[in-house]
């Protein structure tokens, strides 16, 4: 029998709205388990970059990779810091509608959370802010990992997911959490995916419009733009 771990690392980029719901899911494990939960960045920005374009630290701001580099300055200064961060940014664009990838914005958010709005210039200012951010990004693709939430766990092992966006509350949180680190005994079993009707697609944009407000860039994923109104996918 696998032991249910105590500590996990969570991957996360802010602008993914599946990896916020999953992060309001985890902070409610971690309520009722005491588990230590770590967070770590990946740029969707960079992995679903197309041929020709700039990568994200190429540019003087990048909507994800720049907020996770004010992020990991956060992180080396207190990791409650990058904690609170990320519930106050993931509300503000995935609850709210509104734009933390705005940098005035991100300068309020800061302050909200008791952190200097000056953050955002130090991080930007720090090349090693880059480093911080591209060390937790190839980690993930080391491991083969292509996206978030993506979960380490101490023994090693990593999983995709869970993919959701009701997270569940109190102890069905904890059920969730055992049923999740359960597939830790079974290292071989790859995927487990539940099929998606086309009312399971409007409950997914439904529950995703305020992150289409706010947003100001397509979703993309392995090359096919998403469009969450319609469910339907484009090549690019």
């Amino acid at each position: 029998m696998t032991t249910t771990p105590s500590e996990v690392d969570f991957h996360f980029d802010p602008m993914c709205p599946f990896a916020y719901h999953t992060s309001r899911w985890i902070r409610e494990v971690r309520a009722h388990t005491g588990l230590t939960v770590n967070w770590r960045f990946f740029s969707l920005e960079e992995v679903n970059r197309f041929e020709g374009k700039k990568h994200p630290w190429e540019r003087p701001w990048s909507y994800g990779w720049s907020q996770m580099r004010v992020a990991a300055l956060l992180r080396r200064r207190d990791p409650a810091l990058l904690d609170a961060w990320y519930a106050r940014a993931g509300r503000e664009l995935h609850l709210d509608g509104g734009k933390p990838h705005d940098p005035e914005t991100a300068r309020r958010l800061l302050a909200e959370i008791g952190a200097d709005p000056a953050s955002l210039d130090e991080a930007l200012a720090d090349p090693a802010t880059h480093d911080d951010v591209r060390a937790d990004h190839q980690r993930v693709l080391d491991a083969g990992g292509f996206g978030v939430p993506t979960l380490f766990f101490p023994d090693g092992q990593c999983l995709f997911g869970p993919v959701l966006v009701d997270p569940p509350t109190g102890e069905a949180a904890v059920r969730l959490w055992e049923l999740v680190t359960g597939m830790l005994a079974f290292p071989h079993v790859y995927e487990l995916q539940r099929p998606k009707t086309e009312r399971d697609e409007h409950a997914i944009a439904g529950a995703l419009a305020p992150y289409l407000r706010g947003r100001d860039w397509v979703s993309v994923d392995k090359g096919q733009i998403i469009d969450f109104r319609t469910g339907e996918e484009t090549t690019s």
